[in-house]
Formats: C-alpha cells, structure tokens, sequence
C-alpha cells in the first residue's frame, strides 16, 4: 500500500497570484473568507456567483476574475487589463 498525499491547489493558486503581484508591486489586501461569512458573502457577491470558492481578484466591488482567468492574462501579457488598474 502506497503513502496516499490529499491535497488542495487552491493554496498553491493563491500562492501563485500573490507572488505575481508582489514582484510587480502592485499593492493589494488578503481576505480570509474562512475567518468571516460576511467576507464570504460580500465575495460571492462581486463575483456574481453564490457557490464562487477562492481565490478571486476584484478591484473595489468590480470583479476581476479567478485563477484561471488571471493566468490567461499573464499568458497574453494582459494582466494591467484584467486587474482593472
């Protein structure tokens, strides 16, 4: 029998996002919406999805997008764009 390791790549996406915008210094706050269902709320309310899960990016109440999407802006050197600066 083998060592069985479950894992989540949310951490590992928000991690990603975070290191991105740093080496860019692009200021921004961390929301931990497991510490709040006010925080989860107002989160899923931005994004327009009641069942929307972390990490998402929005700028004040506008919605940037999630992972996939702010990948896809790196990809095509459009992440200005997509973070809504």
């Amino acid at each position: 029998m083998s060592l069985t390791l479950f894992y989540t790549s949310i951490k590992k996406s928000q991690d990603k996002i975070k290191a991105v915008l740093e080496s860019l210094k692009i200021p921004f706050i961390m929301v931990d919406i497991a510490q709040s269902s006010e925080d989860r709320e107002t989160m899923r309310r931005i994004c327009g999805n009641p069942t929307a899960l972390p990490p998402q990016l929005a700028h004040g109440d506008v919605y940037c997008g999630d992972f996939a999407a702010f990948e896809n802006a790196i990809e095509e050197e459009r992440l200005e764009e997509f973070l809504k600066q």
